[in-house]
């Protein structure tokens, strides 16, 4: 029997958008355990892969839920049970493979940089050959951000993603544990959950916000739509 996947949302409004879309896409059996509505922190043995999205707390946090949540993905590192992270599930993989996770010299919010740029990431020489990274075309890319805290790497944790200012993006842990500090997981619906309801967003512009979503909606879902096609295959879930 396949085991499904596990869907661990830290917040109600950060669901797994792309994610979900390309298992359901692939009628892969995956189950969504939603932790500030009281469930556990699922057992890493029980699942092909293991996928934990973002949320306003903190890896630091000492509360039981993160304490529990930090528990599960050193098990699941010790298993080497196929792992994604994404913005604090990527602090959360770090802080329990032994690193640090502290504030960020900035907050990284939106498409673009105060100053105008647009946030982009690019790929290192380990991200480059990275199967994570199968079949891009391109070592640069736009990304959204949120997130006021970033990571210190130990050893045994690599960068394959860099950005500015904030350098710290996309890491490896061990073989098949990935962390991604920015956003591949956006959909238009789930970007417009997020302009309703989160506090940073809800400060800026949404028109602009909008706006800059729609000029690169389309590259945007190809990357992530790959690099998660991607990640499920390295992780045997699609064979």
């Amino acid at each position: 029997m396949t085991l499904p996947v596990f869907i661990v949302k830290n917040e109600p409004r950060e669901s797994a958008g792309l994610i979900e879309t390309v298992l359901k896409n692939h009628a892969v059996p995956h189950r969504v355990v939603e932790l500030k509505e009281g469930h556990d922190f699922p057992d890493p043995s029980k699942c092909s892969a293991l996928v934990v999205m973002g949320g306003p707390d903190s890896a630091n946090d000492k509360t039981p839920r993160m304490k529990a949540e930090l528990a599960g993905v050193k098990r699941a590192l010790e298993l080497e049970t196929p792992y994604l992270g994404i913005c604090l599930g990527m602090q959360v993989l770090v802080k329990a493979a032994g690193g640090q996770v502290v504030k960020s010299p900035v907050k990284e919010v939106g498409f673009r940089m105060p100053d105008g740029r647009p946030y982009e990431i690019q790929l290192n020489f380990d991200g480059a050959k990275d199967p994570l990274f199968h079949s891009f075309r391109q070592r640069v890319f736009r990304v959204f951000q949120l997130h006021g805290e970033t990571v210190e790497l130990p050893p045994g944790v690599i960068a394959l993603g860099t950005g500015d200012p904030v350098p710290v993006q996309i890491v490896r842990a061990g073989r098949r544990a990935y962390g991604i500090q920015c956003h591949f997981e956006l959909t238009p619906k789930l970007f417009e959950t997020w302009l309703r309801e989160d506090d940073d967003l809800q400060k800026m512009n949404a028109a602009d916000l909008r706006s800059d979503f729609k000029a690169i909606e389309k590259d945007y879902e190809e990357t992530g739509g790959l690099l998660i096609e991607n990640f499920f295959t390295l992780a045997g879930v699609f064979k």
